[in-house]
């Protein structure tokens, strides 16, 4: 039988305006990664880098 994956929910906040919109989910096993991603953010109406925020 397969082991769970050691996987965790994370919020992508944007760097520009402090709003989280984004939720995905990451492997923590070793340490959570450092990612920074460039989506849309609604409030601004562009893209924007997001990073990662747990909560």
């Amino acid at each position: 039988m397969a082991k769970a994956a050691k996987r965790e929910y994370v919020w992508l906040q944007c760097k520009e305006c402090k709003d989280l919109n984004y939720r995905t989910s990451v492997n923590v096993q070793g340490g959570v990664p450092k990612i920074e991603l460039s989506k849309f953010c609604k409030r601004q109406r562009k893209r924007t880098i997001h990073k990662i925020k747990r909560k």
